[in-house]
C-alpha cells in the first residue's frame, strides 16, 4: 500500500448548429451522383423557446420549467445541493432513543459504542427511555421532549422508528439514523412502510439515514495517521471492512457513511459531500443499488470538477434488465451497460473485487499526479519481467523502450546479454550491491517513464531485502510513482511489514493483477480530470425550435409508421432519402418518377416493425413495370400476414456506405439514453454498441465510436473509401437532443440503418422506428 502523503464538430458555427437543432439548407444534397433531400426548416412562429409562447405547465418551454431553473430542457436538475453533514459525523450533541444498558439486551452493545464514540468526538449524549433513570451512569429522559438541549444526531434503536419521527421534528432534531430492518428489503408492504418513512423525514426536514443500515458511521478511526484519505460508503456494512482495514497498513480513512435503504440520504448525496472535504483524496463505494440516477452523475460530476476519484464496486453486472422493446437499439444494452457507461461519462471507476476496491483507492488517494506516462518494468527475473510486461500492455499500459543513452547506461552495472529496454532484466546479482539503487535511478530518471513497477514474486533474503531498501529509498527521492509487488504468500517478512508497509511513498501490492488495475486507474483519472468538462454546463435548458412540430407528431402509447417516424427525424435535422407515401400502383409509378430510378418500396404501417423478416422490402427497382409488381406484391404480402398499412413508401435508393444504428431507449434509472452500434440486418447477432446518458458532448460522442469492435469499418477497410465519422457524430448528437426534448414521450427511437457515406458526404437515415410512451 502507498503510505501518506479534417474540420471536427469543434467550431463554433458547428456547434451551435447541432445544440439550436439547425436545419441543413432546404434543397437537394449530392450522394454518389444522386440527388438526396435535406430535411427543411421546421421553426415557426410560436413554437417553444420563441418569443409569445408557453407550453403547458412542465413541458420544456413553460413558465413553470422555466421557474424551476436551473433545469435542462428535460426538466431535470443540472446541479445539486452539497448537504451539510458535518453536524452528522461530528456532531455536539447526540441522543439515543431506546438506550439499554440490560445485559443480553441487542441494544445494549449499541448503546456502549455510541457512549464511547460521543466520548472520543466530544458529543454529549442524552439516553432516552421511558423507564430508566439512567444508563451507563448518564442520565435518561423519557421521551425525545425531555431532552435538555437541541440535540444534533438522533440515533434510534426502536423496532418502528415512524412515530418518533415527528417527535424528533418537533425537537428540530437535525440528523437520525434508523437501524430497524423489515423496509424495502422485504418486499412491497415493507417498500410502502419505507416510503412512509421517508415522507414523514422529508415533511419535517430532518435527513434520515437508513433503515436497514448499521453502526459503521460511528467506528474508531486511527487519529495518528496523516495524509490524504478515504472516505468510504456502503450499502453493506460487512462489505467495508476490507477498506476500513487499510487503517492498519497506514492508509488513513476518514468517514464511513453506511447508506442502508437509503430511504432519504444516498451514496449520492455522501460523494457531493465528500468531494467537498479537503481531507478526501479519494472515495470508495460499494454500490447494490442506486436511489436515483440523476443525482448519482450530478455528484460524481461534482467530484470529477473537483478532481477527487470515486472508485466503486457496483453489483449486479450479471443482470440484463427486464426489457421489452421492438427497437433494435432497446435490445442491445442491458441495465448494467447504462450504469458502466454512465460511469466512465463522469471518470466514476468501476472495480469488480473488494481487494481492488482498496488497493485502487489507496494509490488514488496518495499518489501525486504522473509527470509521464510511461510504465517502466523492472524485475530480476527475465522471465517475471515478460510475463508482467505482457499483463500490463494487455491491461492498456503504455512500455515505451528507454532510451539509447539510458540503456547504454543501465549496461554499465548489468551484463550487456540482458535486455533493458524494458522490461528491465537485472540478472539478480546487481541488487545486492551499490549497482542496484543506480539502477533504479536510472530507470526513474528517463523522461519518458512515470511510474516503475518491481514484482518481487516471492522473498530471496538478503538480497531482497536490499532490492527493497533501495526502493523505498529510490521513491523518497522522486516524484514518479514506484510500485513493488510483494507476491509472498506469507506476508510476514521484515521487508514487506517492516520497509515496505512502513514507507510514506511506495505502493505497495500483493498482486499484480491490482497494481496494474490500480495503476491504469490512476493514470486514467489524471487524464480524465485534465480534460474535463462538465456537460451540465452546455446542457439545454430551452427548446430547439424543432420541438413543437416533433410533439405534434408523438402518438402516445402507439408506434408510429416508417414514414412518421422519418418526419420526426426530418424535424431535428436528420437527412432521410427522398421519398413518398402512396396508396396505389399508379401513385407509385409516378412516385417513382419522381424520385429518380432506381427506387426502394416498403410497406409502411404503424405497428410494422421488421419489415425485412415478413418480405415487406424491395430494392432496386428500375422501371414502372417493376414499380407496379412490386406494389401489388406488398400489399397482398400485408394483407396475409395481417398488417394493416396506411401506405407504401417509395424511395430513394442510397448506396456504398457504412450501415450504423442510432437509438434511444428509456432506462428506468437514468431516463433516456443513445446507443449507437454497426447497424443493418445482422444488428442483433453483431451487438456491437456503445451507449451514453445524456446530457454529453461531442467528446463522449466520439467516445463512443472509439469503443465499437467495428470501428474500422468507418476509417475505410478493404480500399473501401473512410466514412464521414463527423456526420455521424453530429447525428448523435441530433439524437441526443431528440431524447432531452422528448424524452417524456419518447419510449424507443431506432435509425437502423443509418447509412453513413463518405467523408464529406453526410448521413442518411434509410429507416426508422418510434415508440411513444
Amino acid at each position: 500500500m502507498l503510505g501518506s502523503t479534417h474540420g471536427t464538430l469543434t467550431t463554433d458555427a458547428r456547434r451551435a448548429r447541432v445544440l439550436a437543432c439547425e436545419q441543413p439548407r432546404s434543397g437537394p444534397v449530392t450522394v454518389h451522383g444522386r440527388a438526396v433531400d435535406a430535411p427543411g426548416a421546421t421553426s415557426a412562429p410560436g413554437a417553444p423557446g420563441t418569443s409569445g409562447t408557453s407550453g403547458a405547465p412542465g413541458e420544456p418551454g413553460s413558465p413553470a420549467a422555466a421557474v424551476a431553473a436551473p433545469l435542462d430542457v428535460s426538466g431535470r436538475p443540472l446541479h445539486a445541493d452539497v448537504p451539510d453533514l458535518d453536524r452528522f459525523f461530528r456532531p455536539e450533541s447526540v441522543a439515543v432513543i431506546g438506550a439499554s444498558d440490560a445485559e443480553g439486551r441487542p441494544n445494549t452493545g449499541i448503546t456502549r459504542q455510541l457512549v464511547t464514540w460521543a466520548e472520543r468526538v466530544g458529543a454529549r449524549l442524552h439516553p432516552v427511555h421511558p423507564s430508566r433513570e439512567a444508563v451507563f451512569g448518564i442520565p435518561c429522559v423519557p421521551s425525545v421532549a425531555g431532552l435538555p438541549e437541541q440535540v444534533d444526531l438522533a440515533v434510534l434503536l426502536v423496532a418502528d422508528p415512524l412515530p418518533v419521527i415527528a417527535e424528533l421534528a418537533e425537537a428540530k432534531v437535525r440528523f437520525a439514523v434508523a437501524f430497524a430492518s423489515g423496509f424495502a428489503e422485504t418486499g412491497e408492504a415493507g417498500a410502502l412502510a419505507q416510503d412512509r418513512l421517508a415522507a414523514a423525514a422529508r415533511e419535517s426536514g430532518m435527513r434520515l439515514l437508513g433503515p436497514n443500515t448499521n453502526l459503521n458511521a460511528f467506528e474508531e478511526f486511527r487519529t495518528d495517521l496523516d495524509g490524504p484519505a478515504i472516505a468510504l460508503i456502503t450499502q453493506s456494512g460487512h462489505q467495508g471492512r476490507p477498506v476500513f482495514a487499510l487503517q492498519e497498513l497506514g492508509i488513513r480513512l476518514s468517514h464511513w457513511a453506511p447508506t442502508g435503504n437509503e430511504a432519504d440520504l444516498e451514496a449520492a448525496d455522501f460523494i457531493s459531500y465528500f468531494a467537498e472535504r479537503p481531507e478526501v483524496g479519494a472515495i470508495a463505494a460499494y454500490v447494490e443499488g442506486l436511489k436515483d440516477g440523476r443525482a448519482f452523475l450530478l455528484a460524481a460530476d461534482r467530484a470529477a470538477r473537483r478532481g477527487v476519484p470515486v472508485v466503486a464496486v457496483k453489483v449486479g453486472r450479471t443482470e440484463t434488465g427486464a426489457r421489452t422493446a421492438a427497437s433494435h437499439t432497446g435490445k442491445l444494452t442491458g441495465a448494467d451497460d447504462v450504469v458502466d457507461a454512465a460511469m466512465r461519462q463522469y471518470g466514476v471507476i468501476r472495480v469488480d473485487g473488494l481487494d481492488e476496491l482498496q488497493d485502487t483507492a489507496a494509490l488514488l488517494a496518495r499518489a501525486r499526479p504522473p509527470l509521464a506516462d510511461g510504465v517502466a518494468v523492472y524485475s530480476i527475473s527475465g522471465g517475471t519481467g515478460a510475463h508482467v510486461a505482457d499483463l500490463a500492455t494487455a491491461a492498456g499500459l503504455r512500455l515505451p523502450p528507454l532510451s539509447d543513452a539510458r540503456q547504454a547506461e543501465l549496461h554499465q552495472w548489468i551484463p550487456q546479454f540482458l535486455d533493458v529496454a524494458n522490461p528491465v532484466d537485472s540478472g539478480g546479482h546487481p541488487v545486492g550491491d551499490s549497482r542496484g539503487r543506480k539502477i533504479i535511478d536510472a530507470i526513474l530518471a528517463d523522461p519518458g517513464i512515470g511510474v516503475l513497477i518491481c514484482p518481487v514474486t516471492g522473498p530471496f533474503p538478503p538480497l531482497s531485502d536490499r532490492l527493497v531498501r533501495d526502493l523505498v529509498d529510490a521513491a523518497e527521492h522522486t516524484d514518479k510513482l514506484v510500485c513493488v509487488v510483494w507476491g509472498s504468500p506469507v506476508g510476514t517478512e521484515a521487508a514487506y511489514r517492516e520497509v515496505l508497509l512502513g514507507s510514506s511513498r511506495v505502493a505497495t501490492f500483493r498482486t499484480v493483477g491490482n497494481c496494474l488495475t490500480a495503476v491504469r486507474a490512476w493514470l486514467g483519472h489524471h487524464r480524465f480530470v485534465r480534460d474535463y468538462r462538465s456537460p451540465f454546463d452546455e446542457a439545454p435548458r430551452t427548446p430547439s425550435p424543432s420541438f413543437r412540430k416533433a410533439r405534434a407528431l408523438m402518438r402516445p402509447g402507439e408506434q408510429l409508421s416508417e414514414h412518421a417516424a422519418k418526419q420526426l427525424l426530418r424535424a431535428y435535422g436528420i437527412r432521410v432519402p427522398r421519398e413518398q407515401l402512396v396508396t396505389s400502383a399508379a401513385a407509385a409509378v409516378r412516385a417513382a418518377g419522381l424520385v429518380g430510378y432506381p427506387v426502394v418500396m416498403k410497406a409502411s404501417g404503424a405497428r410494422l416493425a421488421h419489415k425485412t423478416e415478413l418480405g415487406l422490402v424491395r430494392i432496386g427497382l428500375t422501371s414502372a413495370s417493376q414499380v407496379r409488381d412490386a406494389y401489388r406484391e406488398l400489399t397482398d404480402t400485408a394483407r396475409y400476414e395481417g398488417v394493416e398499412l396506411d401506405g407504401v413508401l417509395v424511395c430513394q435508393m442510397v448506396e456504398r456506405g457504412v450501415e450504423m444504428v442510432v437509438g434511444v431507449t428509456h432506462d428506468g434509472l437514468f431516463g433516456p439514453t443513445v446507443t449507437v452500434g454497426l447497424g443493418g440486418v445482422l444488428v442483433e447477432v453483431l451487438r456491437d454498441a456503445a451507449v451514453r446518458v445524456p446530457p454529453f458532448g461531442e467528446e463522449q460522442a466520439r467516445a463512443m465510436l472509439a469503443e465499437l469492435r467495428g470501428r474500422a469499418l468507418l476509417d475505410g477497410v478493404r480500399g473501401r473509401p473512410p466514412a464521414d465519422a463527423d456526420a455521424l457524430v453530429e447525428v448523435v448528437l441530433r439524437v441526443q437532443r431528440m431524447a432531452l426534448e422528448l424524452g417524456g414521450d419518447l419510449a424507443e427511437l431506432d435509425i437502423n440503418p443509418l447509412v453513413v457515406l463518405p467523408r464529406g458526404q453526410g448521413a442518411v437515415a434509410l429507416d426508422a422506428l418510434a415508440v411513444c410512451r
